[in-house]
């Protein structure tokens, strides 16, 4: 078989498990049941393995037969501006067995439970679970939730927030429908809890926070943005996820108006951009936002938008437009005249640009420093089907390469 025809039969049968993902909750067993399916035939069909596949951070962990006995090895594989993001690497290994939940006062053995304690842990899960979080789920420092040997979807209620906390590794979810919450009390820590007005519906909501790695995560069908980085949030990765059905993809930034933004540095990388998107891949607004290595296979207004003078850099990556003449655009400047954004910085480097897809570049292009500071160092786009093929929550078994 050739390598193409592979990744076709592959992307097709993640399409279909995502459609699924993007109805509402009904039977949350039965969508467990139905994505696991699709996904483990399709790769144990295919023989998938990562090792050597050009993507760096899976290849630092993915070809370790005894993963489940190293997890917190994966704290060392982060790349880009989130790359210091140690989660609960430091921790013990908490156990979420009960599925159920608890605003205030949420019992041992609940995600919940562990998410808030004030010390580092590595959160793992027992068995496959689908959990509907009554309120917002709000992280502590230094917590690593990781999905890895279970099919875990966070799903029909509120999702997760990382309000002005540091070191956060979400890792190996599924995270989809997620809902408004609020007008409520929640804890945040053991001694802690109070009133929570309503919030956005974000699947992932980053809110002055630092330090985060949000990887391999499916995320689709969100009241609001998929994940969405504001307030003065900093130092984040987002790489290997897998994201469809959805408007509003990510926000990064809070407003034109809040130059504490400034300095915001987000990497995006090795993303999968698929089914059913609309625009915010991301959408910008201040700081320096490193783009590279994702594959874009959808859109209908546009891929990567921004305002207020975001410096967005943009390598190696695979954008493919919509039939749509009009659509064809990758960038959109947006809240702004021409006379304005010909000065921001947007540089297009090595990216494959298919179906008619083009970039408006601008301003006198990214500072190489930039770069080189976000730690990783654009592919080719070329290999951007096999650095992308295994984006979104993987099927990772005991004794076996993820």
């Amino acid at each position: 078989m050739k390598i193409p025809l592979l990744f076709t039969t592959l992307l097709s049968l993640l399409l279909n498990a995502a459609s699924i993902l993007s109805s509402p909750v009904q039977d949350p067993e039965l969508v467990v049941q139905e994505v696991n399916e699709k996904i483990n035939v399709s790769r144990r069909s295919l023989g998938f393995l990562s090792c050597g596949s050009g993507n760096p951070m899976d290849d630092c962990w993915r070809c370790d037969p005894d993963w489940e006995k190293n997890r917190q090895r994966l704290a060392d594989c982060a790349i880009g501006f989130g790359k210091h993001a140690i989660g609960g690497r430091d921790g013990k290994i908490y156990v979420v067995t009960d599925s159920g939940d608890d605003a205030v006062n949420p019992k041992p053995g609940t995600l919940r439970y562990g998410a808030i304690q004030n010390k580092p842990l590595w959160i793992i899960f027992a068995r496959d679970m689908v959990i509907k979080l009554k309120q917002e789920l709000m992280l502590n420092s230094f917590k690593t939730i990781d999905g890895r040997g279970a099919s875990v979807h966070i799903a029909g209620g509120p999702c997760i927030t990382i309000q002005f906390v540091t070191n956060i590794i979400i890792h190996g979810l599924n995270i989809h429908d997620c809902k408004q919450g609020g007008n409520a009390y929640v804890r945040d820590s053991p001694e802690h809890y109070g009133y929570r007005t309503v919030s956005d519906g974000d699947g992932v909501s980053i809110f002055g926070g630092s330090h985060v790695w949000v990887d391999h995560c499916s995320l689709s069908n969100c009241r609001d943005g998929l994940i969405d980085a504001i307030h003065g949030s900093t130092a984040i990765t987002l790489s290997n996820n897998y994201l469809t059905h959805h408007d509003k993809v990510m926000l990064l930034g809070h407003s034109d108006s809040y130059t504490q933004d400034k300095n915001m540095q987000v990497t995006i990388a090795f993303n999968h951009f698929g089914e059913g998107l609309v625009q915010r891949m991301p959408r910008c607004r201040h700081g320096y936002f490193h783009v590279v290595n994702n594959d874009y296979t959808h859109w209908e207004m546009y891929a990567i938008g921004g305002s207020a003078d975001p410096t967005i850099n943009s390598q190696g990556n695979r954008f493919l437009a919509p039939d749509r003449v009009e659509d064809k655009e990758v960038t959109k400047h947006e809240d702004a005249p021409e006379s304005k954004w010909k000065h921001w910085n947007w540089r297009s480097e090595g990216d494959l640009m298919l179906n008619g897809a083009y970039f408006i570049q601008s301003g006198a292009g990214a500072s190489s420093n930039y770069a080189k500071a976000s730690s990783l160092s654009a592919r080719p786009s070329s290999l951007v089907s096999s650095m992308t093929d295994g984006a979104g929550a993987l099927s990772c078994r005991k004794g076996k390469r993820c």
